[in-house]
Order: structure tokens, then sequence, then C-alpha cells
């Protein structure tokens, strides 16, 4: 199974930008560790803090990958060309989230993505990377129901 993880504007600065709200570590000290909880998961990491370069990574692999999960930070809130984009692609995307947007300012409450995407996971930190890659685990696997 093949994954991407894109990350959007600012979460390079993880590790140093308030780190009260998003922990202490980078994206990059984190990525091994998530590599390594998922060793049959080949996991690609792309981040851009530029709304187009995202669309580009994602229509790049959206037809190839197994799944996107996507930080899209505050363009979350803002961008329907995300959505649109979202819309297109073949394989699912989880939305993603350190913080619990919901527990901070109201603009964070509005996702623009939402609707496009299979799931959101929010509120876990870092570990909410690990939550939606279970998800989309447990998505291709074959249901008990199935027999």
């Amino acid at each position: 199974m093949k994954i991407q993880i894109i990350n959007g504007p600012n979460l390079n600065l993880l590790g140093t930008r308030e780190p009260d709200i998003y922990g202490n570590s980078s994206f990059d000290a984190f990525l091994p560790e998530l590599r390594a909880q998922y060793p049959d998961v080949e996991i690609e990491y792309y981040q851009s803090n530029i709304e187009g370069e995202l669309i580009d990574r994602m229509q790049e692999v959206g037809f190839t990958a197994d799944g996107i999960v996507l930080n899209a930070g505050a363009y979350t809130h803002t961008s329907i060309a995300l959505h649109d984009c979202i819309l297109s692609l073949a394989c699912p995307v989880v939305e993603v989230h350190i913080s619990n947007v919901h527990k901070r300012e109201e603009f964070r409450r509005k996702s623009m993505i939402a609707s496009a995407c299979i799931g959101i996971i929010a509120g876990f930190g870092l570990h909410s990377y690990s939550l939606a890659i279970a998800g989309l685990l447990a998505r291709n696997e074959p249901s008990a129901d199935n027999g």
C-alpha cells in the first residue's frame, strides 16, 4: 500500500511554531516513527506553503496512491480549489489536524475540504497522522460482513 502525506502552509515549522498547540517535534523527526509503525506501507511525504503546489502534488499521486493524508493547514478553511481537486482524485483523502480545531478560533471550525474527504482526524497531535493511516488501511481490509 502506498500513502502520500501532504502538509500545507506553516507545517514546515512544526517543533518551533506554537509548541503549546502543535508540540515540540518537527514532522521530519516524527516521520521515521510513523514509517516504523507501518512497515508494510510505503509512506511518502510532501510539504508546501503554496496552494497550487499542493494541488499539483495531489494530482500527481491521486491516481496511483492508495490514499492521501492531507493536513491543508489554513487552506482547510478557505480553499475551494483543494476541495475540487480532492473530488477529482481516484484515491481517498483523509483530512488531518494536529490540534482540535473545534476548541480553537471560530474560523477554524469550518472546513472547505471536509465534504470531499472520506474522514477527518483532529486533536491527537502528530498521532493524528497514524490514525488517518489506520483508517485508510481499515478501509482496504475485507469486511467481516463479506464472509
